[in-house]
């Protein structure tokens, strides 16, 4: 009984929670990001402006889709 219940509470659960989740998970795949372009660069320092460009480039898209995904919660 005690687990239906907590199951209907955590489906319940409204307000910034979902903000704070979606932020964490762009923090999150932008360190991740970072974190493989400072890897390869250590590989093979030669193709440093490919992998700065497609590193920006993925932490911009997950950037972004943090910030619709925050106004489609926050408007709600």
């Amino acid at each position: 009984m005690m687990l239906a219940e907590a199951v209907t509470q955590a489906l319940n659960l409204h307000g910034n929670i979902g903000v704070g989740l979606v932020g964490g998970g762009a923090a999150i795949g932008i360190g991740l990001a970072g974190m493989g372009a400072a890897m390869a660069t250590g590989r093979n320092p030669g193709a440093f402006g490919k992998i700065f460009t497609t590193a920006l480039l993925a932490m911009a898209l997950a950037e972004g889709l943090a910030m619709l995904t925050f106004f489609l919660l926050a408007n709600k």
